[in-house]
C-alpha cells in the first residue's frame, strides 16, 4: 500500500450488465483496472469534518458550510479552509475519537476484495485528513491514497493546512497518474463519489458513478447509485 501526494472511451455500445442496462463499453473484470474513490459519504458512512466539528462545538457551522461545498456552491478550497479554521485548538487526540466513530460503508470491503481478487487495484482520493485516512486505508486494504494534512503545535491544530489541499483537480491528477504508473487504460477505470468535487474525476474514468450524490454530481456521471451499498458497484463491471 501507498501513501501517496500528489503535486501534479468510447461510450457508444449498449452492454447489459446483470439487471442493470449501460450504455457504454464498460470496464471489465477479465483485465486489470483501477477503482478510485472519495472517502468521506461514500468509502465510509460519515463525514469526517462534521464529526471533527462536533468535537470542536463548532458542528452547526461546519455542516453548513459543507453542505454548500457538496452542492457546488462554494469552491472546496475555501470552503476546506473556513472550516478548518474552526478547529484552532483541537488536540490532535481527537482524531483518535474521530476514527472511533467511523463506519465503513455497507459493502465497501466486499468491493475491495472482489476487485482485488480480480486482479484491480483501489484508490481513495479525500478531501478529509491524513490523520484519519491512514488508518482507514490500513483497515481496508487500500492500495493508494491521498488527502489533506493539518498543521499541529504543541499537540493542538492551528487552523491551518499543510502543503497543497486535495481539490477536485489533485483527484483527477491522482486518478490518471495512478493508472499510467499501473499501465492501465483509462477505459478500464472507475470513480466513484457523491459530491461535486468528484465530477472531474468521475466524467475522466471510463465509468464515472455517483454514488448516494448531490443532483449536480449524478448528472455529471455515467450512472447513480442511490442505496447505500457499495457491492452495487460490480453490477456496471463486465
Amino acid at each position: 500500500m501507498t501513501q501517496e501526494d500528489v503535486h501534479f472511451v468510447d461510450k457508444s455500445d449498449e452492454t447489459e450488465v446483470g439487471e442493470v442496462s449501460v450504455d457504454f463499453a464498460a470496464p471489465t473484470l477479465s483485465k486489470p483496472g483501477l477503482l478510485v474513490m472519495d472517502v468521506d459519504s461514500t468509502l465510509i458512512d460519515e463525514e469526517v469534518i462534521d464529526e471533527l466539528g462536533e468535537a470542536a462545538g463548532k458542528g452547526e457551522e461546519i455542516s453548513e458550510v459543507t453542505e454548500r461545498a457538496m452542492r457546488g456552491e462554494l469552491e472546496f478550497c475555501d470552503a476546506l479552509r473556513a472550516r478548518i479554521a474552526l478547529l484552532k485548538g483541537l488536540p490532535v487526540s481527537v482524531f483518535d475519537t474521530v476514527h472511533d466513530k467511523l463506519h465503513f460503508t455497507n459493502g465497501a470491503l466486499e468491493l475491495i476484495d472482489t476487485l482485488h481478487a480480480h486482479g484491480w487495484k483501489v484508490g481513495v482520493v479525500s478531501g478529509g485528513f491524513h490523520e484519519v485516512v491512514d488508518r482507514l486505508a490500513a483497515e481496508g486494504n487500500i492500495d493508494f491514497w491521498i488527502a489533506n494534512r493539518l498543521e499541529v503545535e504543541d499537540g493542538k491544530l492551528t487552523g491551518q493546512v499543510l502543503g497543497e489541499i486535495v481539490c477536485k483537480t489533485v483527484k483527477l491528477h491522482a486518478l490518471r497518474a495512478w493508472a499510467e504508473r499501473l499501465g492501465v487504460p483509462m477505459s478500464q477505470t472507475v470513480a466513484v463519489g457523491d459530491g461535486a468535487n468528484d465530477i472531474p474525476m468521475i466524467q475522466a474514468a471510463g465509468l464515472g458513478l455517483a454514488f448516494c450524490a448531490k443532483p449536480k454530481t449524478q448528472l455529471a456521471a455515467d450512472e447513480a447509485i442511490n442505496t447505500r451499498d457499495l457491492r452495487l458497484v460490480l453490477d456496471y463491471l463486465r
